[in-house]
């Protein structure tokens, strides 16, 4: 993994989204060779819910002016 995706000791999560297993796969593959921890989000249609976890990155990002430099960890215990 490339140390530019860690934050500290942590991986960013990337969620994702489908109702293709053998596309889900891919996907996560993908996932993992870009550094980051992938979360299955459910069938295609959780999608909606995807949106809006974006758009509060671009305004804590910009609008609140973190920058580029910020991502999600999903904590598991």
């Amino acid at each position: 993994h490339s140390e530019s995706r860690l934050f500290g000791s942590r991986m960013a999560t990337m969620f994702y989204c489908g109702d293709d297993e053998d596309a889900k796969k891919t996907v996560v593959r993908l996932i993992r060779e870009a550094g980051l921890e992938p979360t299955d989000a459910g069938p295609l249609k959780s999608s909606r819910y995807l949106e809006p976890l974006a758009m509060l990155m671009i305004q804590l990002g910009y609008g609140q002016g973190m920058g580029t430099n910020i991502a999600m960890s999903l904590i598991r215990r």
